[in-house]
């Protein structure tokens, strides 16, 4: 892999909220991201600090975080509390179109994509913590995380993948032959193949990242995936996750009673559809902790943090 270039952010955009865990951009170069209180908001503005505008587009009553816009003028929302949601960008409806799966309840969604076909895939992060106790499913290794398919007109999804270690960030490829998903618990990319000779399998994408991967973005069929490294490398967790059961289970009671305390590393990387590296850039020291989203608008990389009380805009990488 090559040598990182510094991630250099050029100002920050608090937001009247905490907690913009996924940020996505539309085709005006306006950034849409959900907080901690359910809202979903919407950014405009950004090429001018003076004059950024935060509009209020609705709230869904639980906790949003991955967000995937949809062409009519619609944002299909992943909500860890509330299951998989649609919201109408003119009237602010929230409507619930998938909370359960399998007659169980649907909670732990992370991140969503449509497909072309009218399809919806999304991720679940865990099975046994929900979102405030997140901390304590990377420690234990529970790896119960999943990909779900929501088909056009299907009353509740199916799970296509489950075993998966903290199931995260999602990305289609450009031809919509595979699904990119990220394992924050694992430091990998996983790639799920959609149609060819090895549909339904899976497979490895990126290995042995450098940080812990979180959502994914890409702004259309001719850009990178982008991913978000929300922390570094941990040794002693990775040494901990080769520990039996019991001993994870122990660590993971302690780990979500004892305050998180994001270190100042965060990245940002680029594939392509190939798995090769197209931007790696990192920041060490960094006031803005734990960038969980990433993506382009404005002349910017913007990043969204699952922590913060706003975004941070950040010079965009050199042209490869």
């Amino acid at each position: 892999m090559d040598r990182p270039s510094a991630l250099l952010a050029r100002r920050y955009v608090a937001i009247g909220g905490v907690g913009p865990e996924d940020v996505v951009a539309d085709t005006r170069g306006r950034v849409l991201t959900g907080v901690e209180d359910g809202r979903i908001l919407r950014l405009d503005g950004l090429l001018d600090p003076e004059a950024v505008r935060v509009e209020t587009l609705a709230d869904t009553g639980g906790r949003p975080l991955g967000l995937e816009l949809l062409p009519d003028d619609a944002l299909l929302v992943a909500d860890s509390e509330r299951g998989l949601l649609r919201v109408d960008l003119a009237d602010g409806t929230v409507r619930v179109l998938a909370d359960s799966v399998a007659g169980e309840p649907l909670v732990g969604c992370s991140n969503v994509v449509a497909l072309s076909d009218g399809s919806a895939y999304f991720t679940v992060f865990s099975l046994r913590y929900p979102i405030d106790r997140w901390i304590g499913d990377i420690v234990e290794h529970t790896g119960t995380g999943r990909l779900l398919r929501l088909a056009p007109g299907a009353d509740s999804p199916e799970v296509l993948l489950d075993g998966l270690q903290f199931a995260n960030g999602l990305a289609a490829s450009a031809d919509e032959s595979f699904l990119v998903v990220a394992e924050t618990g694992a430091r990998r990319l996983t790639r799920y193949w959609l149609t060819g000779p090895e549909e339904g399998h899976s497979e490895s994408f990126a290995e042995d990242l450098p940080g812990m991967p979180d959502n994914l973005w890409r702004a259309g069929p001719e850009g990178p995936i982008w991913v978000a490294l929300a922390g570094p490398r941990v040794p002693p967790l990775e040494l901990l996750h080769q520990a039996r059961p019991a001993v994870r289970q122990a660590a993971a009671r302690v780990a979500v009673r004892v305050p998180f305390r994001p270190t100042g590393m965060i990245g940002a990387m680029a594939f392509d559809d190939g798995g090769a590296v197209v931007h790696h850039l990192v920041a060490h020291g960094s006031p803005y902790r734990m960038a969980t989203s990433v993506c382009e608008a404005a002349g910017h990389l913007v990043l969204g943090s699952v922590r913060e009380r706003g975004i941070a805009l950040c010079e965009p990488p050199a042209p490869k």
